[in-house]
């Protein structure tokens, strides 16, 4: 290996002690050319990543999806930095404070997290993302993406790190492994000398592999076997487009919908009408006994692993429900935590739902696309967490901060 990731960590900690120093108008002013900097070379990020496309064999048309950058894609990273920069930086606020018995004043502070590490794969975007939300923060970064989009992130990192040169300010604050091996990632994951906190982003099988593996803090993101379950009394074509929408919009993403919950008494009427919509982009159905029996040669009996699967693709799982309650019970046994929805117009069933499902994100009457950082205020997301400890669901700038008490006091011992 030629990477040296103690050297790497130990250039990341100094980084991240200048970035603390730093103010709001500086950090916004960085930002801000890394989003200029990003459009004015975005031909060559172009360049580079079909490069790695062609370089890459036998990918999904989903995972090519994940990888693939145009102008459009670039110019939306350019305009997630723009929205991080109109976001009121966190750093320095004081959540409470306090005198205690002794007269000594107590505030609890936001200060930044230190070193950051991601691990991730395809999207060549959370690169971006991702130094934006931990520049704004005051942390530094480490990146390691995926071997198929090696080329792209260094690339991207190359630019990133250029508009800190061109604000004199220390390059090391965005680093990136230059290597993918195995090898090298379980070291990563153990750097815990430097190293503060490690985030996850792609398949569960990545990260169930971190969450073994590091030694290093990790925050789990991103597997999302999302459901929409559509009640008794739901509007059937809201239920249908919310549906379509879910599963075909984007359908590489962690908050497309995988499977649909569809309660018995509607069921002969709402799965012929959806199933002919989803036929129109060619989406694979997969059902239980009642949904094949419904929907005949459209539909294939689904194999108990589908109801745990992450498709990532034009597939869709099928189960009709006697009731409410078997709906949320199957839910919260095969799903990610994630995102979920129901769709009705019945107001206790809602409350029901919102209140007994296990997931990052509950909806009612709205698609699962929407658990996303951006489409929450945040501007840029670092990832979507699925744990309950520190964060949950999208992460911004908040989550990428810990706290520090700053006690004042004037001569104070205890007795």
């Amino acid at each position: 290996m030629t990477v040296d990731l103690q050297d790497m960590g130990q250039k990341a900690q100094q980084a991240s002690y200048q970035l603390a120093q730093l103010d709001t108008l500086q950090k916004n002013a960085v930002l801000s050319t890394m989003a200029t900097e990003l459009e004015q070379r975005s031909q060559e990020i172009i360049a580079v990543n079909q490069a790695d496309l062609a370089n890459a064999h036998g990918l999904t048309a989903s995972f090519s999806d994940r990888l693939t950058l145009d102008k459009e894609r670039i110019y939306a990273m350019a305009t997630g930095l723009r929205e991080v920069i109109n976001l009121p930086d966190p750093i320095g606020n004081v959540d409470k404070a306090w005198v205690n018995n002794a007269g000594l004043r107590i505030a609890k502070r936001r200060v930044p997290i230190g070193v950051v590490g991601i691990i991730y794969e395809a999207r060549p975007n959370v690169t971006v993302d991702a130094t934006g939300l931990c520049f704004k923060t005051g942390n530094a970064i480490l990146l390691r993406g995926g071997k198929e989009a090696l080329q792209t992130n260094i690339k991207l990192v190359e630019i990133l790190r250029a508009a800190l040169v061109k604000h004199n300010l220390n390059p090391d604050a965005v680093q990136i492994l230059t290597e993918t091996s195995h090898e090298l990632a379980n070291e990563f994951m153990q750097l815990t000398d430097y190293m503060d906190v490690l985030i996850p982003r792609g398949s569960a099988r990545l990260i169930k592999a971190v969450v073994q593996n590091a030694k290093v803090p990790v925050i789990e993101t991103g597997a999302g076997n999302c459901h929409i379950y559509v009640d008794e009394t739901a509007d059937l074509q809201m239920a249908t487009d919310i549906m379509v929408n879910a599963k075909v919009q984007r359908p590489s993403v962690c908050n497309a919908a995988e499977k649909l919950i569809v309660h018995k008494s509607i069921a002969r009427e709402f799965l012929p009408q959806v199933a002919q919509q989803l036929a129109k982009y060619n989406v694979e159905l997969r059902g239980d006994r009642q949904a094949c029996d419904i929907l005949k040669t459209k539909c294939t009996l689904a194999s108990p692993e589908d109801w745990d699967t992450e498709y990532n693709d034009y597939i869709l799982a099928i189960k009709v429900v006697d009731s409410l309650q078997d709906a949320i019970k199957h839910i919260n046994a095969h799903n990610t935590k994630h995102s979920e929805a129901i769709i009705t117009n019945d107001y206790t069933n809602s409350q029901l739902f919102l209140d007994q499902i296990d997931a990052a994100a509950v909806y009612v009457n709205a698609s699962t696309r929407f658990t996303d950082g951006f489409e929450f205020g945040f501007g840029a997301e670092i990832g979507i967490s699925t744990q309950k400890l520190h964060a949950r669901g999208p992460m911004g700038l908040e989550e990428l901060t810990t706290t520090k008490y700053v006690i004042r006091g004037n001569g104070q011992v205890r007795k």
